[in-house]
């Protein structure tokens, strides 16, 4: 008995505390996890970002088709027709300042030119919408056939994305 419990005493003093390299390689291991913890997060920032843009793509398409509803005649006459680009404001190395600004393929005219105008700057306090709301070199297409189906493409540069395009391209097709 006496001997059994020498045995256990030595074993005890063979197992005191424990080691350092234990407890590095459990830093070791904790610290990849936090890692690889850190980059999904960033991965879905990325995406999150991505389908804001889509979703901001796809409000913009049905604002410009709401507005052509209410001008209906003019629309399908074919005054809404064109491509508008949104270029942001900049300011060059000497100081000047670009303002942002709107063009067009095609000259517009009265109620048509203010409603694509609109629509490209985003217009109105606070956040912007519309192309504006998507960033630099946004643009929009507008095609209307007489029959009154509108084929609006929204195109903008998604180029945080995860894997994809950098150019998106979001088309509405709807009635007026």
């Amino acid at each position: 008995m006496r001997e059994l419990t020498m045995r256990l005493i030595h074993f005890r003093k063979g197992q005191c505390g424990v080691g350092l390299i234990e407890v590095l390689i459990a830093v070791l291991v904790l610290s990849i996890g936090f890692l690889g913890i850190a980059a999904l997060q960033a991965k879905a920032l990325s995406n999150n970002n991505s389908a804001m843009a889509r979703t901001q793509a796809t409000i913009a398409s049905y604002s410009i088709l709401d507005a052509m509803r209410a001008d209906r005649a003019n629309a399908l006459a074919g005054d809404y027709d064109t491509t508008v680009t949104y270029s942001a404001s900049s300011t060059s190395n000497d100081g000047n300042v670009t303002a942002a600004s709107c063009s067009t393929s095609t000259s517009l005219s009265g109620l048509a030119d203010a409603q694509v105008q609109a629509w490209c700057a985003g217009g109105g306090s606070g956040a912007p919408n519309g192309l504006a709301a998507l960033g630099d070199g946004a643009t929009g297409t507008i095609v209307c056939d007489s029959n009154g189906v509108c084929t609006i493409t929204v195109t903008f540069d998604d180029g945080k994305a995860t894997g994809g395009e950098a150019t998106q391209a979001v088309v509405t097709e709807a009635g007026i």
